[in-house]
C-alpha cells in the first residue's frame, strides 16, 4: 500500500482552507502550507533571520515575531520584493511539507494545501491535483473580509497568481465554490469517497 498524495490549490479566497478542513474532518491526513509557512518563519529559524535581514525590523510585531500584514503590504506592492520573499521562504516551506507528507502512514489519503502549486511547478509532487474555483468578484470580497484589506489590496494579491482558467486546465479535478457552503462541502465529500477508493486500489483515478 502506498500513500495517495493530493495537491489542493486555488486562487486566494477560493476556499482551499475550508476544503482542507473538510478533508481532514472526513479522515484524510492533511498538510496546511499556511501552518508550515508560519512555522518556518518563527524567531530563530533560518528563514526568519533572512527575512529580517532583507526587509528590516519594520516587518516585526510584538515579541519580535513577523507581522504578516506588514510584510504582505511590502511584498504585494512590489513584484521584485515578492520574488525576494519567495526565494527565502519557498525552499524551507517545501522541505518541511515534504517531511510532513513522508510521515503519513502508507495507504492513507493525504491532502496538501499549496496556494502556488502550478506557479511553482509542484504538481509533480502529487498523484493528482484538486483545484478550488470561484469567481474573481467573490474571491475579492472574501479576501477583503478575511484580511481586512481594501479592494485594491485584494486585487493586487489576486493578480500575483495565475488566472483561474489556466490553473483549472491543468488540474485533475475542479471543485466550484460559487454557491452555497453546503453544496461545496458535499462536492468535497464525494471526492473524498473517490480518493479513498483509489487509495484502497478500488479504482484507477478520480473523474
Amino acid at each position: 500500500m502506498r500513500t495517495l498524495r493530493i495537491g489542493l490549490t486555488g486562487g486566494t479566497g477560493a476556499g482551499k482552507t475550508q476544503a482542507l478542513k473538510e478533508f481532514g474532518r472526513l479522515g484524510a491526513a492533511t498538510v496546511s502550507s499556511d501552518a508550515v509557512a508560519r512555522d518556518v518563519v518563527r524567531p530563530g529559524r533560518p528563514a526568519y533571520r533572512e527575512i529580517v535581514a532583507a526587509f528590516g525590523a519594520s516587518v516585526l510585531g510584538a515579541g519580535g515575531r513577523l507581522d504578516r500584514r506588514k510584510l504582505g503590504e511590502k511584498v504585494f506592492s512590489s513584484p521584485r520584493l515578492r520574488r525576494r520573499l519567495e526565494r527565502i521562504t519557498h525552499p524551507e516551506i517545501l522541505r518541511e511539507m515534504e517531511r510532513r507528507l513522508k510521515r503519513v502512514r502508507p495507504g492513507a489519503v493525504v491532502v496538501a494545501d499549496v496556494p502556488l502549486l502550478f506557479e511553482g511547478g509542484h504538481q509533480r509532487r502529487f498523484d493528482a491535483v484538486i483545484f478550488v474555483s470561484a469567481p474573481a468578484a467573490l474571491r475579492a470580497a472574501r479576501v477583503m473580509r478575511r484580511d481586512g484589506l481594501s479592494r485594491g489590496q485584494a486585487l493586487r494579491r489576486m493578480s500575483a497568481q495565475w488566472p483561474e482558467r489556466r490553473k483549472a486546465a491543468l488540474a485533475d479535478v475542479v471543485i466550484a465554490n460559487a454557491g452555497s457552503r453546503k453544496k461545496f462541502l458535499t462536492a468535497v465529500r464525494e471526492y473524498h469517497k473517490a480518493l479513498t477508493l483509489i487509495a484502497a486500489g478500488g479504482v484507477r483515478s478520480p473523474e
